[in-house]
């Protein structure tokens, strides 16, 4: 893949509550990367609200386009392309980014470049580790996706497994309500888990017959929320902890048993990790400690790079341009995107 040409990408990523903007060169090296979260005008109605979102990326994304030209040092006349965000997420969330991306495009006569949310996640781990190249089995996990994915090559996918219920992150959001942390619930049951027994309650873990990298997280939900009503029934106390600590217990041990049970059957010696449940400090340190085990390289990126953020979106644009991947005028949202379509 030809890297003699220096290509400048502007990315625009706005697929659920973050307004995002970054200028990354050659795929590797970040300029800029400007996000502008919701999280705090979400947190008032327990989690993402889409109406909210959308009016909320109309607000800001003028503004974080600006800061990411102006951080990079950069003008639009210096840019080579486009990269968005198209699917999957919110719809109105990212017709917003889509939208803005069309106009900058068409304004300045430069390439436009679609995007998977999914392929921008797997591809924050380039940014900081240059020695990563396919091929690697990577598990996205976050509020809205679980999979497991093996990287043939820049841009080529093979879905390896997925949840078939809730997401690993979205999980974590509903028992952080339940147990009265409030959203976002990942960071907040990690903080909680580092003070609890992860061993005082036993949760299940589900197996899925017919897929062994399947996952599913529904059922260990709801083992949770029937493990408070039961106490709250008995007029018995919970320690909120412990709970937390014995839930991401088995979340971890599910994510890093399919992962490893991948990896070894694929042969793999490169393994990496993305998404915002990513940067939970026990999945992080479960993985490492299994990679290791196993003479295995572990990536992951940095928590910035986790959660949705544009630079990641950059990433991945960049090795689309190098591959030909061009988007016309008629590029619209597709929030339900199934990675690999187009």
């Amino acid at each position: 893949m030809s890297e003699s040409k220096e290509i400048n990408i502007l990315a625009i990523e706005s697929s659920c509550d973050e307004t995002a903007a970054a200028v990354v060169r050659n795929g590797r090296e970040v300029r800029s990367n400007i996000i502008s979260s919701q999280i705090d005008l979400h947190k008032l109605y327990g989690g993402v609200v889409p109406e909210i979102a959308s009016r909320k990326h109309i607000e800001k994304i003028n503004q974080v386009i600006e800061e990411a030209l102006s951080e990079a040092g950069t003008t639009l006349d210096e840019i080579d392309a486009i990269g968005v965000t198209y699917g999957p997420g919110l719809v109105g969330a990212l017709l917003v980014g889509v939208a803005e991306a069309k106009a900058i495009a068409w304004a300045k006569d430069i390439p436009l470049v679609g995007v998977h949310h999914i392929e921008g996640h797997i591809s924050a781990n380039y940014i900081e580790h240059p020695d990563l190249e396919p091929p690697f089995v990577c598990l996205v996990a976050s509020g809205g996706h679980t999979h497991l994915v093996c990287v043939k090559e820049y841009g080529k996918y093979e879905i390896l497994g997925r949840t078939r219920d809730d997401a690993a992150g979205e999980a974590y959001d509903k028992v952080a309500r339940a147990i009265g942390l409030g959203y976002p619930g990942g960071p907040k049951i990690d903080r909680i888990a580092k003070e609890g027994n992860p061993d005082a309650i036993q949760f299940p873990k589900a197996k899925v017959n017919d897929a062994e990298y399947d996952f599913s997280f529904s059922g260990l939900k709801s083992a949770v929320l029937n493990y408070i009503n039961g106490c709250k029934m008995k007029g018995e106390t919970f320690d909120p902890a412990d709970l937390a600590a014995s839930f991401q217990k088995a979340v971890v041990e599910v994510l890093v048993g399919n992962s490893m049970r991948a990896v070894e059957k694929l042969g793999m010696k490169k393994f990496a990790i993305a998404g915002g449940v990513a940067s939970n400090s026990a999945l992080r340190e479960a993985m490492e400690e299994a990679c290791e085990k196993r003479g295995m390289k572990f990536y992951r990126p940095s928590p910035i790079y986790c959660t949705d953020n544009a630079a990641m979106i950059g990433a991945a644009a960049y090795y689309e341009y190098l591959a030909g991947t061009r988007s016309g005028w008629d590029l619209n949202a597709v929030p339900n995107l199934k990675l690999g379509e187009r």
